[in-house]
Formats: C-alpha cells, structure tokens, sequence
C-alpha cells in the first residue's frame, strides 16, 4: 500500500501507529482534517484479515467523520481509530490505558469515543489517563445512552425531507416503513407515534418488533416484505447497503430517511433515487444527533443544549435539499458538498487572517 500517495490524494493529516508490547494494544489512528477543530471520532475494535485492511479501515471512517462533524456544525474536525484484536477475548485494562496515554500525548488534536467492538466501560479505563474522550459512565459527565438522541435527530431531518416531497413537514397520518427495531429505531417510533404517523416494522428480533407494536400499535411484515411495502416514507434503520439493485425498484416511498449507516450500497444507487423523484436524507447527516450529543460533553454535557443543537438536523437536511437543487446534483454529493464548503469557508477565512498577519508584521518590519 502507498501509503503517503493515499493520504495525499484525501488529504489527511495525519496517521499514527501505537503499539504496546506488554498489553497487546496495536492501534492506528487516523487523524483526517482539524480545519473546524479538534478531530472526533470513535475507537473500534476488530479482527482484520491483515494490518492493511486495517489501515484502510481507519483511513475510510476517519475522512467520513470529518464529513459527519462538518455536516452537522460542529467545531470539530475528523478522525478515527482502530485497534487490531478480538473484542471479546482480547481487551484488558493495561491495553485502554496504555491507549489512553498515546491520545493523551496529542494534547488534544484527537477525542475518541466508542465505536463497534468497544463500550462505555472501556471509554471510563481509557478516562483514567486522558480527558479526550466521550462517551463515558454519566457517573463522570457523560450524554450516556446516544441512541435517543439519534432517533431524535433522524425523526427532525425526516420531517424536513418530508416537506419537500409532500409540501408538509407533518407526518401525522404518514405511512412510515421502518426497517430495524433496535434501540435507534424504537426510540424514533415514538416519536412518530407522537406525532401521528401510521407504522410498519420489521426485524429479525421478534422481542423488539412485538414491542413496538405493543407500544406504538405499529404493524409487523416479514423483512423480506419491507421494501415493497405500500408506504410513504421508508427508514432504514439496521443494516447498511439496503438501497440497491434489487430493492429500489420495489419501493414505493417517496421519502428514504433513516439511522442506518451506508445505506447505498453503491453512489450511482443515491442517483437512481434522485431520477425517480425520491427524496433520500444522506445517512450521516440525518444520523448525527449521536455524535452531536456526545460532543455536547466537551463543553461539560448539557441535555437541553445537546437537544437544540439536534433539532438543527431539519436544517441540514433542508440546506442538502437546497444545495441539491441549485447544483443539480444528487443528496448524498450535495451532503458531501454541504461539508467541503463549510470547511473550505473556514480555511480561506484562517488564510487570511494569516495573510494579513504577515502584512502587519512586514509593514513593522520596513
């Protein structure tokens, strides 16, 4: 792997290689972009095939967090780790800590959180020796639980979406297909519930179905069903890569809004969407309300602060909307679009204030 050719293409920043003998710890941080500020991004654990596979892993979600960041608002930058190991045989206290020393030692440049492989237990042991986490034990200040706060977030933006298909950001009396009945997914069930909103559900855990319908009076079809189903608004909400070939031609929404991560399997299927006249809300930008909560708890976590800076999620998806239109382009390029200016907007601006420091210094000089 060209490594320096890779990161010169995207433009990263940086990629760090920590390994700690006598724990085990074998991690890659990657470091994208710190243009809007320090980079965020959890830490994951995996058992990857090989270090390459690895690295790619850490490169690919560390440039999608700066996206996720810079789409959302947020003053921070993106970035990503991963550690190399088995994170049901592997993990040990001496392993987050000696973890938490290497973060510690970037003075800030990078905050990391849990991610797939590692929990709120391992993020208070890596709290023990740095401050540049989220995602603790509340018992230390954390947002706890980020689920609700996603579904929060994912139920804003679809309303959002909803108005440009239908004229109305009410759902109340919407069909909407929910895919997943997880805990994102149970959480923005009621919240459509409240405001109305016929459901349809699905999942592999019969528990959670059963319960949503319970709760919420929502109707259960076979997983297979989900995606012809006679419905307004489709929301993917469990596994990535449910938008291709195969399934759009089956749907009859109007509206693809939902918390799942890669949700097109392919670009060219966030293309398909637009020529048919479907709106879709780009997955990392209706899902930010998680990353927006844990952010929250760099400032010392405020719910009510966290919960308006998630509401803003409508606007977002309104702004990819807008963006969309005047560039005539698909949502999920006019999202990518939405990050770059906001980022580029912010390093012209730091550029000239650089600019015209050296103008001052020069005319003292002369």
């Amino acid at each position: 792997m060209e490594i320096f050719k890779y990161l010169e293409e995207y433009d990263y920043e940086q990629l760090l290689f920590c390994q700690d003998k006598q724990s085990g710890l074998k991690a890659i941080i990657c470091i994208h972009d710190t243009t809007l500020g320090p980079a965020l991004g959890g830490t994951r654990m995996w058992t990857y095939e090989t270090e390459e596979d690895a690295i790619v892993d850490a490169l690919r979600l560390g440039r999608g967090m700066t996206y996720k960041n810079a789409a959302a608002g947020l003053n921070l930058g993106g970035g990503k780790t991963v550690i190399i190991g088995d994170p049901r045989k592997d993990k040990s206290e001496a392993m987050f800590r000696a973890f938490g020393r290497f973060i510690q030692g970037l003075n800030g440049r990078y905050i990391t959180a849990e991610d797939v492989g590692t929990t709120v237990e391992d993020m208070d042991v890596i709290h023990e020796e740095t401050d540049y986490v989220t995602g603790i034990s509340p018992a230390f200040g954390s947002s706890g639980n980020p689920s609700p706060a996603t579904a929060y977030g994912v139920y804003r933006g679809m309303k959002a979406a909803a108005k440009e298909a239908f004229g109305t950001d009410s759902l109340e009396g919407k069909i909407v297909a929910v895919q997943g009945a997880g805990n994102v997914a149970y959480h923005l069930c009621r919240h459509l519930s409240d405001e109305g909103a016929k459901l349809i559900v699905t999942d592999i855990n019969k528990a959670a179905v059963d319960r949503v319908v319970h709760e919420f009076g929502a109707k259960a079809v076979d997983p297979n069903d989900i995606y012809s189903i006679d419905c307004d608004i489709y929301s993917p909400c469990a596994l990535g890569a449910v938008i291709n070939d195969e399934t759009i031609p089956q749907l009859k929404a109007k509206v693809v809004a939902g918390s799942a991560n890669n949700q097109l399997r392919e670009e060219r299927h966030g293309t398909k969407l637009q020529e048919l006249g479907i709106v879709y809300a780009p997955d990392y930008v209706i899902n930010a309300g998680g990353v927006i909560n844990v952010a929250d708890e760099l400032y010392g976590y405020n719910r009510e602060r966290a919960m308006k800076k998630i509401e803003s999620i409508y606007e977002n998806i309104a702004k990819v909307i807008e963006i969309s239109k005047r560039d005539s382009i698909p949502t999920y390029k006019a999202a990518d679009r939405l990050a770059e200016e906001r980022i580029n907007s912010l390093k012209q601006s730091r550029s000239q204030f650089l600019q015209n420091g050296k103008h001052i210094i020069n005319r003292r000089i002369n």
